[in-house]
């Protein structure tokens, strides 16, 4: 169990709190076009403020490689989230972060205030944690919050360097939620536990799938990787995406199901294509039907049924990544039908982040489960049983 101190667990009255925020929203000529992000940090950037804490704010944004990219400024975050907050939230424009502009600032701050930091991979030494950055940073505060899961795999200035210098580093709302449902729930869940993972490519989830296999009840396996277990079994997928350097590994991995008495399930028909294409000519097939001069791009109607079947009685379920071409709308099918499935069961259902987080938003069905991950890599590294930087670098309770 990993037992982190959280903003209520502290006093902030009167001090200057840093928080490590995910600001890293997606900009299209200086205009926020997606403001999720912003919103999420709403409720720890509120009690912080209603404790009467003086709040030093900083995210990285996109990846200007340590140097100032006017494109790449905070600027917008810092108009949006006053909007959002209600309140002013005061801009410290220095190239270098922790500048003349940051120092004033924080000089004048009063409690409930808010500043905003620069970009901090604006600074060669953010991503490479630097030991004089994280002391600047540091030195504008006398307490640490981290809420940025999405980097808490990655020991960084900003989230990890800087703990070293505080007094107190503990973790927000965002975090906290991460915390309780991925890292806890994979390591103590309710059971039956069902894990279905999808997504291009078997080497992006070897150690999950190894690490998943000693903590599930049944692991469902759809989504390009699939391909790589049917050529393991002998059966010919045409065209598909293939890894022949992981065929003994899939042979591996099936075997270890075997003797762990998990139920591992792989697709039983496809939807293939004569084409990676959208408009592409598209049929059915059953196992071991898969063509030359045809690809899979999703499963096939069996299959959903198959998996549907699989998390009725589940009572966690954690998914990571689609089940086809999801981003084609006729090769979306399978990820509808895995989403609908959850959306249905009475379960704590987690996604994990990237593509799976998007696809549940993007079909609608966000709202009906229990956690969606903020972090791609991060929920990633999770399941994979690492412990991660980020959340480590918190003080224990």
């Amino acid at each position: 169990m990993l037992n982190k101190k959280s903003v209520d667990d502290i006093n902030v009255k009167g001090k200057k709190v840093l928080v490590r925020c995910d600001f890293n929203v997606p900009l299209q000529d200086g205009k926020i076009t997606d403001e999720n992000r912003l919103v999420a940090a709403l409720p720890t950037l509120k009690k912080l403020i209603a404790d009467g804490g003086q709040l030093i704010l900083c995210s990285h944004l996109g990846k200007p490689k340590g140097e100032p990219k006017p494109e790449l400024s905070l600027a917008p975050v810092a108009v949006r989230l006053s909007e959002l907050l209600g309140q002013e939230v005061t801009f410290a424009a220095d190239p270098e972060v922790v500048g003349p502009n940051a120092k004033a600032a924080v000089a004048a701050m009063k409690d409930g205030d808010v500043v905003l930091l620069e970009n901090t991979r604006y600074r060669i030494e953010e991503t490479k944690n630097g030991e004089a950055f994280s002391k600047e940073l540091a030195s504008l505060a006398d307490i640490f919050v981290n809420d940025a899961f999405g980097t808490a795999h990655r020991a960084h200035c900003s989230n990890v360097g800087v703990t070293k210098f505080v007094d107190t580093a503990v973790v927000g709302y965002l975090m906290q939620k991460e915390i309780d449902f991925l890292g806890n729930a994979v390591n103590n869940p309710e059971r039956p536990m069902v894990a279905i993972l999808g997504g291009a490519k078997v080497s992006s989830k070897i150690s999950v799938i190894n690490n998943l296999l000693d903590k599930v009840d049944t692991l469902i396996i759809g989504g390009g990787m699939a391909y790589t277990f049917m050529k393991a079994l002998g059966e010919e997928v045409g065209d598909s995406l293939l890894e022949a350097d992981y065929l003994d590994y899939a042979k591996e991995m099936m075997e270890k199901a075997k003797d762990k008495g998990v139920n591992l399930l792989i697709p039983v028909d496809t939807v293939i294509a004569d084409a990676f294409s959208n408009d592409a000519n598209r049929k059915v097939v059953g196992r071991g039907g898969i063509e030359a001069g045809w690809q899979g791009l999703d499963i096939g109607p069996e299959t959903q049924k198959l998996f549907a079947d699989a998390v009725k009685d589940a009572k966690t379920v954690v998914w990571n990544g689609p089940m086809g071409c999801f981003e084609m709308p006729n090769f979306a099918a399978g990820t509808v039908a895995v989403a609908k499935a959850l959306a249905d069961i009475d379960a704590t259902t987690i996604i994990g982040g990237g593509d799976s987080a998007a696809a549940v938003n993007q079909l609608g069905f966000g709202d009906k489960m229990t956690h969606i991950s903020t972090g791609g890599g991060a929920s990633l590294e999770f399941l994979e049983g690492k412990e991660l930087p980020g959340v480590a670098a918190a003080n224990d309770k």
